[in-house]
């Protein structure tokens, strides 16, 4: 998961776990440090956006962290995506989703305000 899938229950009131069970029913859920990181700094700023990623942070939680060598969070989240470590993503960043779709990895992202979709390449 990216920073803006988990940023989703406040910016567009999804409940993206919720909507991820419907999706799938059973599947593993994992962050990147990068992912953390960057909630971290966005939490840091305060304001409407600052609220969405604190709570995003809160969320990353029920998820596994993982370790990864790149320091850029759609980086983090390409590398996993293409060595087969995950086997889809969410985000509904436009060119993270097209690099990924690209790259053959599908894409779990927002359709219309609350429902989320996997699109495979």
């Amino acid at each position: 998961m990216d920073a803006n899938a988990l940023m989703m229950p406040v910016e567009t009131g999804v409940r993206v776990f919720d909507e991820l069970d419907r999706l799938l029913g059973a599947y593993d859920c994992v962050v990147p440090t990068a992912v953390r990181e960057e909630l971290s700094k966005l939490a840091a700023s305060g304001g409407e956006e600052g609220r969405a990623a604190s709570v995003g942070a809160d969320l990353a939680s029920r998820c596994d962290i993982v370790s990864t060598t790149e320091s850029y969070a759609d980086d983090a989240l390409f590398a996993l995506a293409t060595t087969g470590e995950v086997d889809a993503v969410v985000t509904n960043d436009a060119p993270l989703r097209s690099r990924l779709l690209d790259a053959g990895v599908p894409v779990i992202h927002l359709r219309g305000r609350n429902k989320l979709i996997r699109t495979n390449p």
